[in-house]
């Protein structure tokens, strides 16, 4: 399948296609190694969270910011 067979698809079978692919996905999940970049990426936000530093916005405030 290419991306213009894709663009075909209504959204609701492209969601459908998508929930496939992951649930394949996640019956390999053992295969797959998450990079060293993520682990960092990870531990300095629990770093955040655990001394206070992090920053939380609402889901609206988010939509907002992504309008402007």
């Amino acid at each position: 399948m290419n991306t213009q067979e894709i663009k075909k698809m209504t959204r609701v079978e492209r969601l459908q296609a998508m929930e496939a692919l992951w649930d394949s996905l996640i019956e390999e999940a053992s295969e797959i190694e998450s990079p060293e970049w993520h682990r960092d990426v990870l531990e300095e936000r629990k770093k955040k969270i655990e001394t206070g530093e992090a920053e939380f916005i609402s889901l609206e405030k988010l939509r907002a910011s992504r309008k402007s």
